[in-house]
């Protein structure tokens, strides 16, 4: 269904209202408690839970889940905080200043925008959203509503990548013209395995797992975790994709592609997923070059010299890691004078675990009211490469990117899959 993604109006005595919450007005004290909801307590959600019980000024208060085993294990850990399975209880309790969500990226856009108009501040793990429709009413809503939202782009709280970002934005490289980044990982022969389709376990709320995507059969290579290999749900694409193509476009300073094609297929594995085993796809960005990330999971021979992303400069190349990064040097080449462009350089920093950093820039902004490090626009921006390289996939196309208008130009039934009709009675508010 064609959507169109900007100049939303807002009811702004709605707005006015839904900003009544003590948190909206309060004032922040040094030493006051950020009182935090934990929505999806799973894989990601427990590593989050680590993260934000590291600082001393956030308080846990309850926790959402539907399915109990998880429910049960995040109560054990904390006894005091109460629990939900619906996730509009927990967003409306009044005990409650933030959530932190980090459940399947099909419920992201739902619950991001109901906490917002609840009052609430919003930590929201990557991708920020499942389609770029719901990316931009996330923001507009976070805007209407002046909440806090970080999105779970943890290296957006790295010193390491901030300082490497003003060197090469600086032109310590010369101009890029390519980036790469890759998620290797040989899951051959089996991959996620195969299981047949049955009713769902009864202590899981299938139909809320479910929620806005089509009613279908339980199986177990969906819950747990393994939704990220189904596109209903997820993708490997945009969970891994994400993190890679937005530190290169931090690096560089770019904005948005302005096309991208994506090819891939599922050419070793012989398991219950509907994404690639095999996908490359290559960016052309707005400042003029390539970005390119590949999602390998029949190969996990390394696939750069080192480190996690590569930006080739026509002064030298970088290679960078979480904890370091290394420039190397051009020395001329083809009817050009051989001489170096600049000095190498090897540069080592450990900011400590980033997303205990990045909880804490979040607890920060709370109370300050400032723009957190990877605020809402940033993730929806860096979501959108990924999301565009699926459609690009799903289509097999070319895909020409208005970054301003949020439009694909080149083929315009492209735009169908901005977003998609929701299973009754959810609605994107």
């Amino acid at each position: 269904m064609a959507t169109r993604v900007h100049r939303r109006t807002f009811n702004a005595a709605a707005t006015a209202l839904a900003l009544t919450a003590s948190s909206a007005r309060r004032v922040w004290g040094a030493n006051d408690r950020v009182r935090v909801g934990f929505i999806g307590v799973g894989n990601r959600g427990t590593q989050l839970l680590d993260a934000f019980l590291k600082h001393d000024d956030m308080q846990v208060t309850a926790f959402c889940e539907v399915f109990q085993p998880y429910l049960d294990r995040a109560k054990s850990r904390i006894p005091t905080a109460a629990t939900f399975t619906d996730f509009r209880k927990l967003i409306a309790a009044p005990d409650i200043d933030a959530v932190v969500i980090a459940t399947p990226d099909h419920w992201h856009a739902i619950q991001t925008i109901a906490a917002c108009k609840e009052g609430k501040d919003v930590y929201v793990e990557k991708p920020l959203s499942i389609t770029i429709h719901e990316g931009r009413r996330m923001v507009e809503t976070a805007r209407a509503t002046k909440r806090v939202v970080q999105v779970g782009l943890h290296r957006r709280s790295s010193k390491l990548y901030s300082r490497l970002a003003s060197e090469i934005q600086g032109g310590r490289i010369g101009k890029i013209t390519v980036s790469r980044s890759y998620r290797l990982s040989n899951m051959h022969p089996d991959g996620i395995g195969k299981a047949p389709l049955i009713d769902s376990p009864k202590d899981l709320d299938w139909d809320m797992w479910l929620g806005p995507r089509p009613l279908r059969k339980f199986q177990a290579t969906i819950h747990p975790y393994k939704f990220r290999w189904h596109q209903l749900y997820s993708s490997q694409m945009a969970n891994w994709g994400v993190h890679y193509l937005d530190a290169t476009r931090w690096l560089t300073g770019d904005k948005a592609p302005t096309s991208v094609v994506a090819l891939g297929g599922r050419y070793a594995l012989n398991d219950d997923r509907d994404i690639p085993d095999t996908l490359e796809a290559t960016f052309e960005i707005s400042k003029g070059g390539l970005a390119v990330f590949g999602q390998y999971e029949a190969s996990s021979v390394p696939a750069l010299a080192k480190g996690e992303v590569e930006l080739r400069g026509t002064d030298g190349a970088v290679y960078v890691s979480e904890r370091s990064y290394e420039i190397l040097t051009e020395m001329g080449g083809q009817f050009q004078p051989r001489k170096a462009k600049g000095k190498p350089e090897v540069v080592k920093a450990d900011d400590g675990d980033l997303t205990v950093q990045h909880a804490r820039n979040f607890l920060d902004c709370i109370k300050s009211r400032a723009v957190p490090n990877a605020d809402v626009e940033i993730g929806h921006r860096s979501t959108t490469f990924s999301l565009l390289a699926n459609m690009s996939l799903a289509l097999k196309s070319r895909l020409d990117w208005d970054a301003e208008r949020e439009r694909i130009t080149n083929l315009p039934k492209a735009n169908d899959l901005l977003h998609y009709e929701y299973r009754k009675p959810w609605k994107l508010e």
